[in-house]
């Protein structure tokens, strides 16, 4: 149903995961979950809780390493041994703390571990690009319609909302086609909120693969195309948005959804 709504997408999803399965000692985080994200396409994925969200993205960002089941990207079964064979086939995650530092400014962050830099004392001494790390960020930030203050900035001057974008325009500005977003808009304003759901959509309208863990419903209606509910490490349902309403998938985060059934 999802491939004949995506006309003309590729007939395979940039990120399938099969059947994972997790345990952490005697606690068994994930169970059986499935899940697919399509080119350009926004996937929520929603649940209480421990419901196995965080785990889910950590395998999928090479952080853990599953007990079982599949990951395919690009329609290639892959194994994923850390968070640098993650980034290599294009996946980057934007956590909850951002991890940006502070005390350098917006394009020292943009380019973290991958500095531009010029010897002054070969082997011994080397300073940074900013002019030409600058000149190749400015397109990236003007395709996705990303405002931020001079790049020179220092990140610590910003606010909540800038400093999501930050987060976000660092995962896209190295040609990434899965972006992984833990709670984007947590603690953030109204108008912040805002903004950083719009970069999310444009984002998918790139043709980028965006996957958001959020408890904010009203947020994932404004611009999911899937919703995925995982409970109690499980993949319990899959909606798509227009099919589905708020009090139907949180009858799907509760399980009231499947003790009706049962009746």
């Amino acid at each position: 149903m999802e491939k004949e709504r995506r006309q003309g997408s590729p007939q395979k999803p940039l990120l399938r995961v099969e059947h994972l399965r997790k345990s952490f000692g005697a606690v068994q985080a994930l169970h059986d979950v499935s899940l697919e994200v399509w080119p350009g396409e926004v996937v929520a994925l929603v649940g209480d809780n421990g419901a196995g969200k965080s785990t889910t993205v950590k395998i999928i960002s090479g952080v853990e390493r599953p007990d079982g089941g599949k990951i395919f990207v690009d329609g290639r079964r892959v194994t994923l041994s850390g968070p640098a064979d993650a980034e290599r086939l294009g996946i980057q995650t934007v956590y909850q703390d951002l991890a940006l530092c502070d005390n350098l400014d917006i394009v020292s962050n943009l380019f973290l571990g991958r500095e531009r830099t010029r010897p002054v004392i070969p082997r011994l001494l080397h300073v940074l690009r900013k002019a030409e790390m600058e000149e190749a960020a400015i397109p990236v930030l003007q395709k996705l319609g990303i405002r931020l203050p001079p790049l020179s900035t220092p990140v610590s001057r910003l606010s909540g909302g800038q400093r999501q974008t930050v987060a976000v325009a660092r995962a896209v500005l190295w040609g990434s086609n899965i972006v992984l977003l833990d709670e984007p808009t947590a603690a953030l304003g109204v108008a912040q909120t805002r903004a950083v759901l719009d970069l999310i959509v444009r984002l998918a309208g790139e043709g980028v693969g965006v996957m958001v863990i959020s408890h904010n419903l009203h947020d994932v209606f404004q611009i999911a195309h899937r919703i995925v509910v995982l409970r109690l490490g499980r993949t319990a349902a899959t909606f798509l948005k227009e099919n589905t309403s708020p009090e139907e998938v949180v009858a799907a985060i509760t399980g009231a959804a499947v003790e009706v059934a049962g009746k």
